[in-house]
């Protein structure tokens, strides 16, 4: 899930409470082993998910099944309740970018790029990731974007390691990006994760000179998560409250994993394909 630019000093988890925790947490071998599991879980999800969506469902239907299957495996919906958000989902289709509202009343079609983001809260800490679907046969212009996005996401994870600022993995996302024709969405950040879903550092998709650029230590968990439109980068948000889309109207795509760093590399938390 993404934050919001306004809740980057506030962020914390309210199911349940916990006291927000200041600075970069660095996780001990018990804590990262813990993240494990709900990454793990939050992976499960978006797997069976990506199995199951077809046209006719309704983004309603998958907030009921991710829930289900969150709460079947002893974890909370990170997301349900969190500054009031109503689902255990996001779920953003074409034009919406990021944190759509899940509905009886938004019907999947055939052609849909849906953006479907979750976390599970297990035993104190978060997971958090994100899947770009393409729902039946896409566009080319379509399957291009999403996997683009993807891409863009392993350019910057292969960037982690101890050591290593947090925007060569940046940059590595950016020019990834820009290199294809299309843009990175600045409005939005990954994070930092852990015992809360939103943690310290902010995680840019694109050279910034307005945080400090931090290095990265061993025992830090990220959630990286470029997003990247087919045409303008910029969005606006919806009366919602909640849904942002581009402006142009043009087609946007995210992927999202939570990436421990360490002395030699990186570790997927949610990597999809161990599940």
């Amino acid at each position: 899930m993404n934050i919001f630019s306004n809740l980057l000093s506030q962020a914390t988890q309210s199911t349940p409470p916990k006291k927000q925790r200041r600075g970069i947490e660095i996780k001990s071998p018990r804590e990262i082993e813990i993240m494990r599991q709900s990454a793990k879980i939050v992976a499960t999800v978006l797997k069976e998910i990506s199995e199951l969506v077809k046209p006719g469902m309704t983004t309603a239907d998958l907030d009921a099944y991710a829930e289900k299957r969150i709460r079947e495996m002893d974890a909370t919906p990170s997301f349900k309740g969190y500054h009031g958000f109503t689902g255990s989902i996001c779920s953003s289709i074409n034009n919406e970018v990021v944190h759509g509202i899940p509905s009886a009343k938004k019907v999947i079609r055939t052609g849909d790029v849906l953006k479907v983001d979750t976390g599970a809260y297990y035993q104190g800490f978060h997971g958090d990731s994100c899947i770009t679907i393409a729902v039946g046969e896409v566009t080319p212009e379509a399957a291009k974007l999403i996997r683009v996005a993807e891409e863009a996401l392993y350019k910057g994870i292969e960037q982690v390691k101890a050591g290593v600022y947090l925007l060569d993995l940046a940059g590595a996302i950016e020019d990834h990006v820009k290199a294809n024709g299309f843009s990175v969405v600045e409005e939005f950040t990954g994070h930092g994760v852990g015992r809360n879903l939103h943690e310290e550092p902010s995680v840019f998709n694109f050279r910034t000179r307005e945080m400090p650029n931090v290095k990265l230590r061993a025992g830090m968990t990220l959630a990286i998560e470029p997003i990247v439109n087919a045409g303008s980068r910029h969005t606006r948000t919806l009366s919602d409250r909640w849904t942002a889309v581009t402006v142009d109207n043009a087609l946007s795509a995210q992927f999202e994993h939570t990436v421990l760093v360490t002395d030699i590399g990186y570790e997927i938390l949610t990597d999809r394909t161990k599940v």
